[in-house]
């Protein structure tokens, strides 16, 4: 295998270390090589000999590091070097040598050339051979003698300052090499430090400050009004409709539109105020120094139009509306949490009256939202274990007078015998995502009941079910559909299921797809509610539904209200001509049953024949 060389940024910092060790290594053998070599020139008697055995050391030392360093060759150069002081003490003046000098050399490039054990290690070896000298000396075995002082010895001197000097100028540079290094990485840290805590404070998307910063830029707001006695407002801003951006144009635009507003809105607003993102396409806006309602009122107007502004996001132009919901500190509160909840709430409310508003929090929308909040509570269980009920309500034919179809509408029974209707409980099972169980739990009973009135031999009877928009979300419907009529037996063609329009004029969600296998099935379809709606001709043309049912708000002033009676005319025959069966619902008297035949509706629904009533009453009413 080739050897590779090994890139700077490759190089980890424990390697970084040992080339620094080699490099000083090298330095230092070289230095003292040379100071070696020039005091030979000097050198007489055994000190030739003794510098000529420190100088052929130190190069192979020298040699052995540059050719592969290890902690060895740090072992061989502090030996080599302490082994020449010490034979040049003990042939000249012992302890008090010239020689003693090179010792605090060898202590020094021992710190820095090694770890904490080859510097223990050497500073013993130093010591054990000053108590060696000195026991030579006292015990009489080597006589120190004091030479006189000559040329050479001045050298000698120079040489070890020289050195040391060397030494300890290497260990000066390192340490600056390393505060240097410190500060370095210190500045490094220091930006990372300050690059986190922005992340960690801010949206990453926009660059907004997030929901925990923003709970501190609204602390510190709220204590810098406090002495002016004026209002931080709180205003919560959720985008009308911006899941089809999402839907049709993908995430990356919807993230572009997200960062336009966030900018428009940003470049608009005064020291005082602040804008947040909150999550998703929900932002906040803090305005401090607020003294008078009409402020609230204009930045809320603004805002609208800000975010309504017209932005082109891959190639595409995109319009949003937005809803908001307004809460002041300290009348509603005096924490960001408790603002943010309650200004939540008033949003919703602008969403529910219409949404392109805004709306201020009161003590009524908590009671209200308490009162969702509970019914959820107990509707998840009923749901759940089947606890709802379905009631039936007879379509009579205008004609016969007899009973041609009926319709399932589902009811809430209460221990106390009370009942809950639809129109509070089914607007929770949508927005909770329990309409799907629910709307199959009704489909099931109204298929069971009506194979039932088959088997007993009542085979006209067919059975119409409402369908909720929410229904159609995960496109579950035409299997839900499918599993009840064959559970239940009952032939496709007797199930009806009833559309609003809105259904209809959706273009999302494949509800066009989902209603064609659902026919597909035999299953039939009607127009509930018409002429509260779109009213679009086109969707009746497009679906072919063969019944429309005119909405009861036309049929209960029939006969008092001449509007009415020409708008149902109109209705009936527009209906004829599709060739559609029309229903009447809310017939209430035989007033406007006789106004309904005269105009040649075909079916008539309401309290005029019977309410909803349960399964065993509708047995009993069918009897009679």
């Amino acid at each position: 295998m080739l050897d590779r060389k090994v890139e700077p940024s490759s190089v980890t910092s424990s390697g970084k270390m040992i080339l620094v060790k080699q490099q000083r290594l090298v330095q230092t053998c070289v230095i003292a090589s040379v100071s070696l070599f020039i005091a030979l020139l000097f050198a007489r008697g055994l000190a030739v000999y003794i510098f000529s055995f420190g100088l052929l050391s130190l190069v192979a030392t020298t040699c052995l590091s540059v050719w592969r360093y290890s902690n060895l060759c740090n072992y061989l150069f502090l030996i080599s070097i302490s082994l020449m002081l010490l034979l040049l003490s003990i042939t000249g003046a012992g302890v008090f040598d010239l020689a003693m000098l090179g010792y605090p050399s060898v202590i020094i490039f021992s710190a820095i050339l090694g770890d904490r054990r080859l510097f223990l290690t050497t500073l013993t070896s130093v010591l054990l051979q000053c108590v060696l000298l000195a026991w030579l000396a006292i015990e009489g075995v080597v006589v120190p003698h004091a030479p006189s002082v000559t040329w050479s010895h001045i050298i000698f001197i120079m040489i070890l300052f020289i050195f040391t000097g060397f030494c300890v100028y290497i260990l000066v540079q390192d340490i600056r090499n390393l505060l240097h290094s410190l500060q370095i990485e210190n500045t490094k840290a220091e930006e990372s430090r300050l690059q986190v805590q922005h992340l960690a404070l801010h949206d990453p998307l926009t660059d907004l400050p997030n929901r925990l910063y923003g709970e501190r830029l609204f602390s510190t707001m709220l204590k810098r009004n406090n002495p002016s006695h004026s209002k931080l407002a709180l205003l919560f801003i959720d985008l009308d409709n911006f899941k089809p951006i999402n839907d049709a144009l993908g995430h990356a635009a919807g993230d572009k539109f997200l960062q336009n507003i966030a900018q428009t809105i940003s470049q608009h607003l005064n020291d005082d105020q602040c804008l947040i993102r909150f999550g998703g396409d929900e932002f906040i806006v803090l305005a401090a120094g607020i003294t008078d309602k009409n402020q609230v009122d204009a930045l809320c107007t603004n805002l609208i139009a800000w975010c309504g502004t017209e932005f082109e996001v891959l190639e595409a132009k995109i319009v949003v509306s937005a809803s908001i919901g307004i809460a002041c500190a300290p009348d509603d509160g005096t924490t960001f949490k408790q603002l943010c909840r309650k200004a939540d709430v008033a949003m919703y409310e602008s969403k529910r009256k219409g949404r392109n508003r805004f709306e201020y929090y009161n003590a009524a929308l908590d009671e209200r939202s308490d009162v969702l909040f509970n019914l959820l509570q107990q509707l998840r269980p009923a749901v759940l274990h089947n606890k709802l009920a379905v009631y039936y309500q007879p379509l009579i034919a205008l004609e016969t007078g007899k009973v041609c179809a009926m319709e399932a509408l589902v009811r809430w029974p209460q221990e106390d015998g009370s009942l809950i209707f639809p129109d509070q409980f089914i607007p929770v099972a949508e927005s909770s995502g329990l309409i799907n169980q629910l709307g199959a739990f009704v489909l099931a009973e109204a298929c069971e009941y009506c194979a039932y009135q088959h088997s007993i031999g009542n085979k006209y009877l067919s059975v119409a079910v409402n369908l909720s928009f929410s229904q159609f979300r995960d496109n579950s419907l035409p299997g839900i559909v499918k599993s009840a009529l064959q559970k239940s037996g009952l032939p496709a063609v007797s199930l009806e299921l009833e559309l609003t329009e809105s259904i209809l004029a959706d273009d999302h969600g494949n509800i066009r797809k989902q209603l064609e296998h659902i026919k597909q099935l035999g299953v039939q379809f009607s127009i509930d509610d018409f002429g509260t709606g779109y009213s679009n001709l086109n969707y009746l043309r497009a679906f072919n539904a063969g019944k429309l049912k005119i909405d009861k708000i036309f049929i209960t002033t029939l006969g008092i209200d001449q509007k009415h009676e020409t708008l149902v005319s109109a209705i009936i025959n527009m209906a004829k001509s599709l060739d559609m069966q029309v229903v009447a619902e809310g017939v209430e008297n035989e007033a406007a049953k006789a106004k309904l035949v005269e105009l040649g509706c075909d079916i008539g629904q309401g309290y005029l024949w019977s309410k909803p009533i349960p399964k065993h009453e509708f047995d009993v009413l069918l009897n009679s």
